[in-house]
């Protein structure tokens, strides 16, 4: 349980820097960048199918965090 747990923190600051590096360079084509962009377009691009973006801003990464944040909450 203790590795879950782990883990979701883990991928919720990997979120926090995806969604830094998307304010600070747009398009970029550093390693890192698109290191973070793989981690987390498997989890974004289902739900931007969804939801889609409201007054020009992506908020898939704040409902994936709420969500990430509930299952802690019920670990």
């Amino acid at each position: 349980m203790w590795v879950l747990i782990q883990a979701i923190v883990i991928y919720r600051y990997i979120i926090l820097a995806a969604v830094i590096a998307s304010w600070v360079a747009p398009g970029s084509n550093h390693p890192i960048v698109r290191f973070l962009e793989k981690l987390t377009e498997p989890v974004f691009a289902p739900l931007r199918k969804v939801i889609p973006p409201v007054g020009g801003f992506d908020l898939t990464p704040l409902i994936v965090l709420f969500a990430l944040s509930a299952l802690l909450r019920v670990i």
